[in-house]
């Protein structure tokens, strides 16, 4: 079948080797045990799927050295490609034909000049294969030069965005810094206006006493402008106290706190209500007194049952309570609002015993709608805006209170916890509040 001295130079394709091996493995199952070769004879014993994977190398050598058992399977790929076997055998190959399949029955017929027909059908196949790479990776190109352009106009579309958010900042700064300097200008005006009226009616008090031996009539007609001159300069005094900013509260409310910590300290520590002399502020142990070191500290631990009654005491305080991280804390079984009606009579029935200042904040993520909220009388209720935190409100309301002022953050949470006493507010656990109004 093939002609004498006539061979490959090099190795059959892998796919060509896959296809006449996968041919091979499915004639070696069909054929009778005693007709097998006897190399193969293990492998035709294998299941059908797994012959030509496991077996492929003996396949192949039995069908280079074996022309009985090649020519069979010539046999059967003659019946399946008759058309294609006879134009081979006839040296011309099919132009429709499949490069492998031109390789493969020339391989197993062995026409004459067959060794050139699986070297061409080699060609074919790399040239298909290098085409192929060749469109796969312009294909790739082609997308990438689309994802590069794609990124372009976004980049260029994220910038202009930018530059308008730039533009539009910048013009609200300067409306703010005008509008700032007209405020200024105002409060100048005011306060001149006041001090103007201050000196009018300074002017007019003194005019009235030395024209007091004038008689009746001129007094009560220098009266009459004096009460004129405090009427305005009261009204003067009013406007300019309605422009003052919400910073005049916090200094008002910090002095209130001020003032009632020192009165409480001098009551606490028997001061006498004398001015001292500079002579007592020289350091030193007066007879029959201890020593400094004597005296215990006041600093009390975050755990410490006592910190809680401590703070309640001081003056102006200011109890600000993450309301969920409390109940999830002592009755987190319970409903939302089982757990918000529950904490807020406790905290109500603190108040009605200390007097303090409360704020119980609430996570409003959680609500699908308006909640109707009873607050007790002195507890003051919040919930977080959409988009924010009951965290966050925390840490807004800490901020809101004037630097100095007692602060006291009931939270486990202990990012909370930290981020409050950088601010200022001494931060105590859950479980202490829930001690404290279990024993109120």
């Amino acid at each position: 079948m093939s002609s004498a001295g006539e061979g490959l130079s090099r190795p059959l394709p892998e796919q060509v080797r896959s296809h006449v091996v996968e041919l091979a493995s499915q004639i070696l199952g069909s054929m009778p045990a005693a007709a097998v070769p006897p190399p193969l004879r293990t492998i035709a014993r294998f299941d059908p799927r797994k012959r030509a994977k496991l077996g492929g190398t003996p396949i192949a050598a039995q069908l280079e050295t074996d022309k009985e058992f090649r020519e069979l399977v010539a046999e059967a790929l003659t019946s399946g490609w008759p058309e294609l076997v006879a134009s081979l055998a006839e040296g011309s190959v099919p132009p429709a034909a499949e490069p492998v399949m031109v390789a493969a029955a020339a391989y197993l017929t062995r026409p004459p000049g067959w060794a050139e027909m699986v070297e061409n059908a080699r060609a074919d196949i790399e040239r298909s294969a290098v085409a192929a790479e060749g469109s796969a990776l312009e294909q790739t190109l082609t997308r990438l030069r689309e994802q590069l352009a794609a990124q372009k106009t976004a980049a260029k579309e994220e910038s202009d965005r930018l530059r308008e958010q730039l533009k539009g900042a910048r013009t609200e700064i300067s409306d703010l810094r005008r509008k700032l300097h007209e405020a200024r200008e105002r409060a100048k005006a005011a306060d001149a206006r006041a001090a103007e009226m201050e000196e009018a009616a300074q002017e007019a008090r003194a005019a009235a006493a030395s024209a007091g031996s004038t008689g009746e009539s001129e007094l009560r007609r220098l009266r009459e402008r004096l009460a004129d001159s405090e009427r305005q300069l009261e009204a003067a005094r009013r406007a300019a106290r309605e422009g003052r900013s919400v910073e005049d509260t916090k200094v008002r409310l910090l002095l209130d706190a001020l003032a009632d910590a020192a009165a409480g300290l001098r009551r606490e520590l028997a001061l006498p209500s004398s001015i001292s002399r500079p002579a007592d502020s020289v350091a030193s142990v007066a007879p029959g007194r201890p020593g400094v070191q004597a005296v215990p500290a006041r600093a009390l631990a975050d755990d410490d049952p006592a910190l809680l009654d401590q703070l309640l005491t001081l003056p102006q305080v200011h109890l600000i309570v993450d309301g969920y991280n409390v109940t999830k804390t002592g009755y987190g079984t319970l409903t939302l609002a089982d757990q918000r009606n529950r904490l807020l009579t406790g905290l109500g029935a603190l108040y009605a015993q200390t007097r303090t200042e409360l704020t119980c904040v609430f996570d409003g993520a959680e609500l699908n709608g308006p909640v109707p909220v009873s607050a007790p009388r002195g507890v003051r209720v919040l919930f977080s805006t959409p988009g924010q935190t009951a965290d966050d409100l925390i840490r807004q309301l800490v901020r809101a209170e004037p630097a100095g002022r007692a602060l006291a953050v009931v939270s486990s949470d202990r990012e909370v916890a930290e981020s409050v006493r950088r601010m200022g507010a001494r931060p105590v656990p859950a479980g202490l509040l829930l001690k404290r109004l279990g024993r109120a």
